[in-house]
């Protein structure tokens, strides 16, 4: 189900094609980031929760060389658009504006204190747009080891991870929480990540090996919108403002045990109550599957991933009709163990729990009831865990 050598041997021969058909040069340096999917814990980041995660052998790579202007000249292989700008005066580029992801990155290190220093660069994703596999982090992640490393920024794992949420939060406007940037520079290769949002600490866990993991990407159009993510994040911290005045130590829903959540659930909003209740119980969902993970217990996983889908649907309202349809695909799916969303919802993937030798079996008949109900042909693809950021040999 991994990359095969041949494959990425191709990539990076087109990569270099096209740099020297761009800039005239050839490139100097390359680095990688992966995409990421949540196995466990839909918007439980954001609430100081836990998260269990996993990189995809599905990533971004940064082709570079250096220049000594503090110039950025930044184009992709399969994004539209190119770009240069200045880095004394990074701005918003409103005409190409994936950009901004790279003009964010100047823009974070220099309001760190740092001086980055220019290159002409091209990427290149793997990571499908758009489906809750963390594109945008991937590229975050890409950029910013590219910065550093041209401009001597000594930079720790977990720094550039805040730093790539930094470019979300501060120059992009998104306001994520930390896992799809922690995820894609601390990632493990052949583990998931039991990650603590608060702590900002992990721990690897395996996953059993009769088990894969397999992404269903609806390739629907995505229907989440920033004003809808920052509506649940804020409904999300209303309900931990109320609970904080029952106890000094709450102080986000990740304090909140259930029974405490239940004895006072009256006192809320509805929504804010529903929206409540599922961070609380995905919360506990997803230290429960990182118990589950190592020994393949299929009953609980099933169960498990039932729950998360039927809250996020029906409390958290995160669910679209195209992921409804994915679902229905996966019925009677061979080898099918469990499924849910997967990233923010409102579209994009479902991930699967299947039998690895079921996996081709179960890519045919789930992209085949997928078609046949939507007319839309998905990417069902088995994915592996892959190293976080770092970077790579031109080869």
């Amino acid at each position: 189900m991994a990359a095969d050598a041949g494959g990425e041997a191709r990539r990076a021969e087109a990569l270099r094609l096209e740099f020297n058909k761009l800039y005239g040069a050839t490139p100097t340096r390359s680095f990688r980031a992966p995409g990421r999917v949540d196995l466990m814990g839909s918007h439980t980041d954001y609430n100081d929760g836990f998260v269990a995660t996993m990189t995809v052998d599905r990533d971004t790579w940064l082709l570079i060389r250096p220049r000594d202007d503090r110039r950025v000249r930044i184009a992709s292989l399969n994004l539209p658009g190119s770009a240069e700008f200045a880095l004394d005066t990074v701005g918003h580029d409103p005409d190409v504006p994936w950009t901004d992801y790279v003009r964010g990155a100047a823009a974070v290190l220099a309001a760190d204190g740092h001086e980055p220093a220019g290159f002409d660069g091209l990427l290149h994703s793997s990571v499908p747009f758009g489906s809750g596999l963390s594109s945008s982090a991937a590229i975050e992640s890409v950029v910013l080891l590219a910065f550093a490393a041209v401009s001597g920024i000594d930079l720790a794992p977990l720094d550039l991870a805040l730093l790539g949420q930094r470019v979300e939060n501060e120059f992009v406007g998104v306001a994520c929480g930390i896992l799809d940037q922690y995820t894609s520079v601390l990632g493990t290769a052949g583990h998931a990540l039991l990650l603590d949002c608060r702590a900002l600490t992990s721990k690897a866990v395996c996953i059993a090996p009769g088990l894969a993991v397999v992404i269903c990407d609806t390739r629907a159009p995505r229907q989440l919108t920033g004003s809808e993510y920052d509506e649940r994040r804020a409904q999300c911290e209303t309900g931990a403002a109320h609970f904080a005045g029952y106890g000094p130590d709450v102080t986000a829903l990740r304090d909140v045990p259930l029974a405490l959540f239940e004895a006072h659930e009256a006192e809320l909003d509805p929504v804010v109550a529903r929206r409540c209740r599922f961070i609380i119980e995905e919360n506990a969902r997803v230290v429960r599957l990182a118990e589950a993970l190592p020994g393949g217990d299929e009953d609980l996983l099933g169960r498990l991933y039932d729950a998360s889908w039927e809250g996020a649907d029906r409390l958290f309202e995160i669910g679209a009709p195209s992921m409804r349809a994915m679902h229905r695909a996966m019925d009677a799916a061979p080898g099918l163990i469990a499924r849910r969303q997967a990233g923010a919802g409102f579209g994009g993937c479902l991930v699967a729990i299947v039998a690895r030798e079921s996996v081709p079996a179960f890519a045919v008949h789930v992209s085949g009831e997928y078609h046949g109900a939507t007319g839309i042909e998905p990417s069902v693809l088995g994915v592996e865990a892959s190293p976080g950021a770092g970077e790579i040999g031109l080869g």
